[in-house]
């Protein structure tokens, strides 16, 4: 048998977390070798998920018209009959240009790629498992290992997912004609931003899941606007609900026995169901450390497992499983296993971009978050409709939500609804990294007709709430 080969630092998995990884290693002088069991680097976040779905939104947002939703003299009704080249042209191109930037600076930095599935032989060995030949296998050995495998849709077993028209969230990427009408399993974030984007196509969308209210993470105030506008858009939700069977015959239409005993028939089944990382491909009896009830991987603030030279980041070790965080996650554990003190840890606030019809984007503390601590706040909101941008794209249900520590008007939390939400939030975000205030805002100059006015709007209107509530702020007479 050859000898293993010998890294600095192997990698399992080319997602966001992965590569970020590996770049960050390779630029810090180490030699590095990243494993991905697919041809592709990126992971679901670049080939399957993140990139893909996004851009297949923008493609039914312009196929649709749904941008012109409130121009006055624009008559929807032109819309055209989409076809199913129209929808994923564009992404084809988007994910594999993605794709080869992200392998083009691999090769850049000098990182060596395997392709195959990585399995532990030992603590500090990596068996690389090629697709082919048949058998084939290489061996790596590096002093230091960090776990990125990401994760795979849950398929439950009373889905018939060989059938052409029941599908998970990767593979729906597949489809070969837009449905008619759609069941979408699940309404999650991934099951949400589908939901939203075929019901921008006309097709009828029906939303199944076992809770009461939509994303209930989010502001209250979030989710139920975003509930009400998908509900215009014609999306019906089946709230309390679960399939109970799936009969899916060869022709004809799928049909659904819920578990209230109702039936749904559908033409198309998209299955959002959760996803599950394949941690028991990777044989963690012989790397010397345990995975959770749930086959997650604990690890501690810099992302070691219990064995201290290995590491792990993004799904495999569970919330917030975002492609983002993933990638910060594996910038830190990459610096600390090279011992490097260039990021020591994970950003104080994460974002949360949610790609529906509307956008939804949010990081910081909600509403109900403040008044579980104790925290006094005061609310600072502004309408899209109140701006003059807002007003120029027709955005007339959009706002921007402030949340401000009541004593000194510090920013605690951002929630935004509304077309760019999730580039809107980052001003918000930046203000909260650096302990802002209302006043920042008051003082900041927005460029003029910009989305980027309504924290200033926003800001006021919590200025004005707080000296309703306190009265107005009295100078300091003190003498020093």
């Amino acid at each position: 048998m050859p000898a293993a080969k010998e890294f600095d630092l192997i990698v399992i998995g080319a997602g966001p977390g992965g590569v970020a990884t590996a770049d960050t290693a390779a630029l810090l002088g180490k030699n590095v070798a990243l494993i991905e069991r697919n041809p592709a680097v990126g992971g679901a976040a670049v080939n399957t998920g993140t990139i893909p779905s996004k851009t297949l939104r923008e493609t039914a947002l312009a196929i649709a018209g749904v941008k012109a939703r409130a121009l006055i003299g624009v008559d929807l009704s032109v819309r055209r009959e989409a076809k199913i080249e129209d929808l994923v042209r564009h992404e084809r191109v988007v994910t594999a240009s993605e794709a080869h930037q992200m392998r083009t600076l691999l090769d850049r930095y000098g990182v060596t790629v395997f392709q195959g599935s990585g399995k532990f032989l030992d603590p500090h060995t990596v068996r690389v498992m090629h697709p082919s030949p048949p058998g084939g296998f290489t061996d790596l050995r590096a002093e230091k290992i960090v776990i990125a495998i990401g994760s795979s849709p849950v398929r439950p077993p009373v889905f018939p997912f060989s059938h052409s028209r029941v599908h998970d969230s990767d593979e729906l990427l597949y489809i070969t004609a837009i449905p008619r009408s759609l069941a979408v399993i699940g309404a999650g974030v991934i099951g949400s931003e589908y939901a939203c984007m075929f019901a921008a196509l006309g097709v009828r969308v029906h939303l199944i899941d076992g809770r009461d209210s939509l994303l209930p993470f989010l502001d209250p105030e979030l989710s139920q606007a975003l509930t009400a506008a998908m509900e215009r858009q014609g999306i019906v939700f089946w709230w309390k609900e679960g399939v109970e069977a799936c009969n899916a015959p060869r022709a004809g239409e799928i049909e659904l026995r819920l578990k209230s005993g109702r039936d749904l028939v559908v033409d198309h089944v998209l299955v959002c169901a959760g996803r599950t990382s394949g941690t028991a491909a990777l044989n963690v009896d012989a790397a010397g450390f345990g995975l959770t009830s749930r086959g997650l991987i604990p690890v501690d603030e810099h992302f070691r497992t219990t064995v201290p030279h290995i590491y792990a980041v993004g799904d495999v070790i569970g919330f917030p499983a975002l492609a983002s965080t993933s990638a910060e996650q594996g910038r830190v554990a990459a610096c600390h296993a090279c011992g490097s003190n260039i990021k020591e840890a994970l950003a104080q606030f994460l974002p949360a971009g949610i790609y529906t019809i509307p956008e939804v984007s949010s990081v910081g503390l909600t509403e109900p978050q403040a008044k579980e601590k104790g925290i006094p706040i005061v609310i600072g909101r502004a309408d899209y409709g109140q701006n003059p941008r807002g007003k120029i794209i027709g955005d007339k249900i959009g706002f921007l939500k402030l949340i401000f520590a009541r004593d000194d008007l510090k920013l605690l939390g951002v929630h935004v609804l509304g077309e760019q939400a999730t580039e809107l939030l980052h001003l918000g975000l930046m203000a909260m990294m650096t302990g802002g205030t209302a006043s920042l805002f008051l003082s900041t100059c927005f460029n003029y007709p910009t989305l980027g006015d309504l924290y200033k709007l926003a800001a006021h209107d919590a200025i004005l709430k707080r000296t309703e509530l306190l009265g107005p702020a009295q100078p300091n007479t003190s003498r020093g």
